[in-house]
C-alpha cells in the first residue's frame, strides 16, 4: 500500500539559486521522497530523498553536487 499522506514539508518552495555564475530562480515541488526542480523556467530534474536523509539525482538535466546540496538544504532544513 501507497501512503498518499502529504509528507512533512511537502508543497512548493521559490528561490534564487546561483547557477552557472549566474543568479537564476528555482522552484522546486516536494511530494513525498521526490523533488521536482525547476531551474530558470527551462532546467528540469527530479532529486529522490533517500532513507537515510542524502538527495540524489534520478532524472533530467544533470544538476552540480553542491546545486542539490543547496536545493535540499533551503527546502529539507
Amino acid at each position: 500500500m501507497t501512503d498518499i499522506t502529504p509528507a512533512e514539508k511537502d508543497g512548493r518552495y521559490h528561490f534564487t539559486i546561483s547557477y552557472s555564475e549566474r543568479e537564476l530562480s528555482c522552484e522546486v515541488e516536494k511530494e513525498q521522497d521526490i523533488l521536482r526542480v525547476t531551474i530558470d523556467k527551462t532546467l528540469h530534474s527530479d532529486l529522490k530523498i533517500n532513507k537515510d536523509g542524502s538527495v540524489e539525482q534520478v532524472q533530467g538535466a544533470p544538476i552540480p553536487a553542491s546545486t542539490i546540496e543547496y536545493i535540499k538544504k533551503r527546502v529539507l532544513g
